[in-house]
């Protein structure tokens, strides 16, 4: 809640409801995900979200402001879970599909690490996925006490290869789209994505990433309002 360049993001406004309840609602419809567990600070300018998680239902742990890794291996702690699949609380456009995806991949391959942001975006930005077992952000916490590393739960990870197999997972056809931009971290963001959930939204609660791409491609002045340079 206390982003500097958009307060109160995570539970900003789209079409009625706030951001963060439509990321679980999308989760939720990922399959082969057993549950959704939200991260968030143990400081009461966050008091909202972990009231907002009460109403959701879903699990929810407080912790360090700053030391975000050992916030979210906690979180996974807390159920249980052997592998982590994260995705960030500003991005409300998070798909089905392409989580599961990027946990194919990742059941596939067997790395340690894998995720469809690794090196360079191809997909959307704002479609963020990272999958690491619980086991390998143990593994880390152990390793580093760098403020860095501790802020940024998986850099460590992918910014050591010699000691972590790494699995990038690329967008192909219609969905490689890096010039958009999905995420509400900006004003401008907030107005483009709270557009596409009025215009999509009411009608079909679970509509697609690809329905996301073929609106503003059918509306390019809105898509221009924060478009990515690439």
């Amino acid at each position: 809640m206390g982003s500097s360049r958009l307060p109160g993001k995570t539970l900003a406004n789209l079409a009625g409801r706030p951001s963060l309840a439509h990321i679980v609602d999308r989760l939720r419809r990922v399959e082969r995900l057993d549950g959704v567990v939200i991260a968030t600070t143990d400081r009461d300018i966050d008091e909202p979200i972990r009231g907002l998680a009460g109403e959701l239902g879903v699990p929810v742990l407080a912790g360090s402001e700053h030391d975000v890794l050992e916030r979210t291996l906690s979180a996974a702690e807390l159920v249980g879970a052997r592998t982590i699949v994260q995705v960030t609380g500003d991005c409300p456009l998070v798909d089905p599909e392409v989580v599961g995806k990027v946990l194919d991949a990742y059941e596939r391959e067997r790395p340690d690490y894998a995720s469809n942001v690794l090196g360079e975006e191809t997909f959307p930005v704002g479609l963020d996925v990272e999958v690491f077992s619980t086991q390998v952000l143990a593994d880390v916490a152990r390793r580093t006490d760098d403020p860095r590393d501790r802020e940024h739960v998986s850099l460590y990870i992918y910014e050591h290869p010699a000691d972590y197999r790494l699995l990038a997972v690329r967008a192909e056809g219609p969905l490689r789209r890096p010039d958009l931009r999905l995420c509400i971290d900006t004003a401008a963001d907030h107005e483009v994505v709270g557009a596409v959930y009025e215009a999509l939204w009411p009608q079909r609660p679970d509509f697609t990433i690809e329905d996301v791409i073929a609106y503003l491609d059918e509306h390019p002045e809105l898509a221009a309002r924060n478009t990515v340079a690439v």
